[in-house]
């Protein structure tokens, strides 16, 4: 994490510009200006969001895709428009390989149930990391139930990384799908996705990438880092809740079978079968959730004017500033690496419970995250219950930061 907050491309930073376009965040809290620091749980919405979501329920609500009248019309052209400009921001070769679905967590499962009934059978086996949410155990867990699959797990080195040549060892002639975090949400880790793939494709096996920590924060190119599929979602950068994508290769999303039956997904259905769409429609069974994607559209036209690149060298510069602070307190201890890491920061303070921290730290306006954060393999690793964490975004500031962190020292003085 070599930039800073004094470094050029972070100096032109205009944040209390940014700042303004978010009507959230300029709210007290129990008598005091509120510090967001839940980012990776989800993020505030630009202004240009909400005005999208609003514009579409009050002049364009219509059903997609089959309307003839002008509302349809309307409500597809947004519709299609948002796939357009979500599938650009990673670099898809095509918006039909988008999938629009309610999140990071209904992609996962899309794909496990999806994929796996489609060729996986019993004995063939799925490589897990240590540090993955439970949308992506889960799933595998179930298909594990249900054809007989195996489950394995890459173990991580102290100092929450990942080595490749445990991943070497873990592979065998069964090994088919690879399924991993981008970003940790616990530890902040950026994985060697790119590395992981390019090992996958020489022995004929498919990956999967969890970006719903990533895509909100950094460039992402499907093409550079040779995945399969990618699974991302709206809330963590700026969109509304309930809407997410999977991205895949079209080769692939071809050959597998739906994931819900319905309206939209079909091409023709008799009584003696049916027949299915093409894609991305074959995945989208059912009214979509129009003005989520409307609304997702609008986040990524803000984050377009602002640049991911900008964002990314920002949060990097913040980052590492919450990581120097946190790291000169007494009594606090950090979880994960200090370099090539996103801003997710999980840690502890001794003699203090986390839950009775976040606790003290709402008191003073300040909202941070505690829990298992939907780890608890992970969790059992660190030998740790729960967890703090604190999780930046581009809005968030140097001040609150040092509010934070002062915050902190009162909680070890008062317990």
């Amino acid at each position: 994490m070599k930039e800073t907050l004094d470094a050029p491309s972070v100096k032109a930073w205009d944040v209390q510009k940014i700042r303004e376009d978010f009507p959230s965040l300029h709210q007290q809290v129990h008598g005091r200006p509120l510090v967001y620091l839940d980012n990776a749980a989800t993020t505030q919405k630009p202004r240009r969001v909400i005005d999208a979501l609003r514009h579409y329920y009050e002049h364009d609500n219509a059903n997609v895709h089959r309307g003839l009248h002008a509302l349809a019309e309307r409500a597809t052209a947004g519709f299609e428009a948002a796939r357009e400009k979500v599938a650009a921001l990673i670099h898809a070769p095509s918006s039909h390989e988008l999938i629009f679905t309610r999140g990071t967590s209904e992609s996962l499962n899309l794909l496990a149930y999806a994929y796996g009934s489609s060729f996986l059978t019993s004995g063939d086996e799925v490589i897990l990391t240590e540090m993955e949410h439970h949308s992506n155990i889960v799933p595998w867990f179930l298909m594990r139930d249900m054809l007989g699959i195996r489950v394995r797990f890459w173990e991580m080195e102290e100092g929450g990384v990942l080595d490749l040549n445990r991943l070497n060892d873990l592979i065998t002639p069964r090994t088919r799908l690879i399924s991993m975090t981008h970003m940790s949400n616990v530890l902040g880790t950026r994985n060697p996705v790119e590395q992981v793939c390019a090992l996958a494709r020489d022995k004929n096996i498919r990956v999967i990438v969890d970006g719903a920590q990533s895509v909100p924060s950094m460039p992402v190119d499907v093409g550079a880092l040779g995945c399969d599929f990618l699974a991302f979602s709206a809330h963590k950068m700026g969109g509304p809740t309930g809407m997410g994508a999977l991205w895949g290769r079209e080769e692939i999303l071809k050959e597998m079978r739906p994931f819900m039956g319905g309206g939209e997904m079909i091409a023709h259905v008799s009584k003696e079968g049916a027949t299915w769409a093409g894609l991305p429609h074959k995945f989208e069974a059912g009214t979509p959730h129009i003005a989520g994607a409307i609304g997702w559209g609008a986040a990524v036209d803000y984050i377009e004017t602002i640049g991911m690149e900008a964002i990314h060298a920002y949060e990097q510069a913040l980052t590492a500033y919450l990581l120097q602070q946190m790291s000169a307190l007494e009594d606090v201890t950090l979880f994960g690496p200090t370099e090539n890491r996103g801003p997710a920061v999980s840690f502890k303070l001794r003699g203090v419970h986390p839950f009775d921290l976040t606790q003290f730290l709402d008191q003073l306006g300040v909202a941070i995250r505690v829990g298992h954060h939907c780890a608890e393999p992970l969790m059992h690793r660190l030998g740790e219950s729960a967890t703090a964490r604190a999780s930046l975004y581009y809005y968030n500031t140097r001040e609150e930061v040092d509010i934070f962190v002062d915050a902190l020292r009162r909680a070890r003085d008062f317990f």
